[in-house]
């Protein structure tokens, strides 16, 4: 917009958001975002087109591989209103798997490291706050109707609207989960640094969160299903830490459930942070590099400066030349 808009704050307080306290307010607002309509898809699918009558049954919501389709989308298009709200302020990490790794490898100051994180939670906390309060009696609903073990009252379907948990065929193990998440989050920072690389082919500024938010639906396409797509800590820990507090108990955390699972809570907080930094150094030694080298190579020498000799060939032409 060209007319100018007035800010809602004075002046003297305004300028205490100018640097890191402003940077975490949009993080925490894009997290937000992020988390209020990934976490709505969910519940969506899980509790509240089945309440309605949308689907085959009270308790039915995946019936094919297709429904998978709408989760996917959902986090997809997540992220990449996410990104739209917050990127202008703080660059829409959104994810501290995303910031861990720019501190790494994208000068990313070590210092902002622990309050993006933090803002990043707060976020992911209250977007779980907020789904929980418009699907409150699609969730009620949806338990009464679900029959068989409950937790502390809930169910684990119910549970799957907020945090992740493992694939039965795991058994119990955390090392599949763990390397499934660590792969799709290596992915994920794969395809965030080309899309920012500027030496790459461009994504023009304003479709960059869309591509981000597409290569996330691709991942979750591709690698969603073994432990439930979380990717990113904050999206997992955030709503979980809100499900233990609204009484799920042990499913939330630890993350258990007795004869499936147990103390599954770490897995999707830990990997992702590993994954992110492998995959950004991944990039960096197959792409990067070459893009960098690239770039030298093609940088005329500076003024006063003279190409250093690559060749014997060019070392008698030089001498032949001062001749």
């Amino acid at each position: 917009m060209t007319v100018e808009i007035a800010p809602l704050l004075r002046p003297s307080r305004l300028r205490y958001r100018e640097g890191l306290l402003g940077e975490c307010l949009a993080e925490f607002l894009g997290m937000f975002v992020l988390i209020s309509f990934g976490l709505g898809v969910a519940a969506t699918a899980v509790a509240a087109l089945p309440g309605s009558g949308r689907t085959a049954g009270a308790t039915t919501n995946f019936v094919g591989v297709g429904d998978w389709v709408t989760p996917v989308l959902g986090w997809g298009l997540a992220v990449t209103f996410g990104i739209y709200v917050a990127g202008g302020v703080s660059g829409a990490h959104l994810n501290p798997a995303v910031t861990l790794a720019f501190a790494v490898r994208r000068r990313f100051p070590w210092a902002k490291v622990l309050p993006f994180m933090a803002a990043q939670l707060i976020g992911a906390f209250a977007g779980a706050a907020l789904v929980y309060a418009v699907y409150h009696d699609a969730i009620s609903a949806l338990e009464q109707a679900l029959k068989g073990p409950k937790t502390s009252g809930h169910s684990l379907n119910t549970f799957s609207i907020f945090g992740t948990f493992p694939a039965p065929y795991f058994h119990g193990g955390v090392w599949g989960p763990f390397l499934d998440q660590a792969v799709g989050t290596a992915f994920m920072l794969m395809f965030i640094m080309a899309v920012i690389d500027l030496r790459n082919p461009a994504v023009r500024v304003f479709m960059g969160p869309l591509v981000i938010g597409l290569a996330v639906a691709a991942i979750g396409s591709s690698y969603g299903a073994n432990a439930g797509y979380a990717i990113n800590p904050a999206r997992d820990l955030g709503p979980r830490v809100f499900a233990w507090a609204m009484g799920w108990g042990q499913l939330a955390l630890p993350g258990s459930l007795p004869g499936a699972f147990s103390n599954y809570f770490w897995v999707p907080i830990i990997a992702p942070l590993v994954g992110g930094v492998i995959g950004v150094l991944v990039y960096d030694l197959f792409v990067g590099d070459v893009l960098h080298a690239r770039d030298q190579a093609t940088k005329p020498p500076e003024v006063g400066c003279t190409r250093p000799v690559t060749s014997a060939k060019e070392s008698v032409a030089a001498v032949s030349r001062l001749e």
